[in-house]
């Protein structure tokens, strides 16, 4: 199967080395690997330019954004730049982060998942960061049938059916729901284990708290799924302000009528299937 695969990159010089490199070591290697440079002031560029002279299959785009690393928005714009000089001749496509080193079987165990079983339309695997021991180990998810959006493959069906990705928090929740709302199935492989460099959120400015009850919101999860999700949230993160701050967030957004990202429709399927969830979890 044919594949691409796009880099939203700014300031990773620490990390970015050792994530090209975990590709180049892959049993397949893609096509093309868009690396999209967004606002770096360290020596991210530099990095680029050198596995630009190693393998023809990186192409370098620079990018110029908000200097805020908010969840969301920023990495699915830059995202976006990349995939606007990509043609539509690929099998999946995968939005990956620039902190992460891959197990050198990841894409081809991807593409054995999709060519298995052509409904799935998101597949991934699961990530491990370091311990206070520096030992890895597994960083639970809440939904072990979430692909984290560090590390995401779409087949150019579901890609299209979902409409790409929202430049939005929530994004990579969003892109899963809509899958579902069109028959398509999330698989995570738990034999992927790929090893963050970066522990989820670090990086992230302080005004990002009140993000996540804005994407329920958005997401017409409604106040009785978003109190639910943000206490099993807060129990996750052991931070009881965890729970405050989502439930802040959304009824900010409720009172100025933020756009929702999904449709009525779509809307009424999402809080179906949370339902479902929740109740299977229970009973």
């Amino acid at each position: 199967m044919k594949f691409y695969i796009v880099i939203p990159v700014h300031n990773e010089e620490n990390f970015l080395r050792e994530t090209l490199n975990s590709i180049l070591s892959q049993t397949i290697i893609p096509e093309k690997i868009v690396i999209v440079n967004d606002n770096s002031t360290d020596s991210t560029e530099i990095i680029i330019d050198e596995f630009l002279t190693i393998s023809p299959v990186f192409i370098k785009v620079n990018n110029t954004s908000s200097k805020e690393h908010l969840p969301g928005s920023k990495v699915i714009s830059a995202f976006n730049k990349g995939l606007e000089i990509l043609d539509n001749n690929y099998d999946f496509i995968v939005k990956l982060d620039a902190d992460i080193i891959l197990p050198n079987n990841y894409f081809e165990r991807i593409t054995y998942i999709f060519k298995g079983n052509p409904k799935v339309g998101i597949a991934g695997g699961f990530a491990y960061e370091k311990d206070a021991n520096a030992i890895w180990k597994l960083n639970h998810p809440m939904n072990k049938n979430h692909v984290r959006g560090a590390f995401k493959a779409y087949t150019k069906a579901c890609f299209r059916a979902i409409g790409g990705l929202k430049t939005a928090i929530g994004w990579d929740t969003i892109d899963e729901l809509l899958a579902q709302y069109n028959d398509f199935l999330i698989y995570t492989d738990d034999t992927l284990k790929v090893k963050h460099m970066r522990p989820t959120g670090h990086a992230y400015n302080p005004k990002a708290k009140l993000l996540q009850g804005k994407a329920m919101y958005t997401m017409r999860y409604g106040f009785w799924i978003t109190l639910i999700a943000s206490a099993k949230m807060a129990i996750k993160q052991k931070k009881w302000q965890t729970f405050i701050d989502n439930l802040e967030g959304y009824l900010t957004a409720k009172k100025e009528k933020v756009d929702f990202l999904v449709s009525e429709e779509e809307g009424q399927f999402v809080r179906k299937l949370r339902w479902t969830n929740i109740k299977q979890k229970l009973f």
